[in-house]
């Protein structure tokens, strides 16, 4: 009989004790099928352990519901974006103005090479009710914490060097934040927009009220 090619991978059995592979072979699947459709309704229980090669009641021994898949791929996510922002500060210039401008820069190119990701990211349609559901607030309030210190750190730094004059460094980071958030969103959903070379460039200098110093 010919090959199924709509049938489902076999899976090997993970050993006793190997739970967390496929755990995180769970979680995969799920980024890849977000990656393929930038839709996080695609992210089913069936749908991943379709690709997985497993039967969906298996995955309940991980995850108890598919938002709580949905969000482990989001904290996944989240940890890779943070990592871009180190990693781009770590190679960027001597100056805390030219770390910050790498870091947003950083930012800015998250958001263009993970479309579906950051649109699941911040989004938050795929949430349900919090207070019926496995995800609670906790769970959503600490998503992006540590970069958003990151960020308010890189500022903090320009406004001891001398070259922001920022007075608020936590509300102007919140803002920062934010025009670049709304940056993102706007390249990704109007790509044909003639946008101005140097608009990142203008919306950090502004929002972070970077100097010439």
């Amino acid at each position: 009989m010919a090959d199924d090619a709509s049938a489902p991978p076999v899976r090997v059995r993970n050993r006793r004790g190997q739970g967390d592979r496929l755990r995180q072979e769970i979680v995969t699947a799920a980024t890849g099928l977000l990656d393929e459709t930038g839709d996080e309704s695609a992210i089913t229980l069936r749908s991943v352990a379709r690709r997985v090669g497993i039967a969906a009641p298996s995955i309940y021994r991980h995850f108890p519901d598919q938002p709580a898949v949905v969000l482990a791929v989001v904290r996944s996510a989240f940890a890779e974006l943070d990592e871009r922002l180190r990693a781009a500060v770590d190679a960027a210039g001597r100056t805390p103005r030219e770390r910050l401008l790498a870091l947003c820069q950083a930012y800015l190119e998250f958001g263009r090479t993970r479309p579906g990701r950051y649109r699941t990211m911040f989004g938050g349609l795929w949430v349900p009710d919090l207070a019926a559901g496995s995800v609670t607030e906790e769970d959503m309030a600490t998503l992006g914490r540590q970069s958003m210190r990151r960020l308010a750190e890189a500022l903090e730094a320009c406004v001891g060097a001398g070259c922001s004059t920022s007075a608020d460094v936590s509300a102007d980071a919140v803002a920062l934040w934010l025009g670049l958030h709304g940056l993102a969103h706007q390249r990704a959903v109007s790509p044909s927009f003639p946008w101005p070379p140097d608009i990142a460039e203008r919306v950090v200098t502004a929002l972070a009220h970077l100097t010439d110093a």
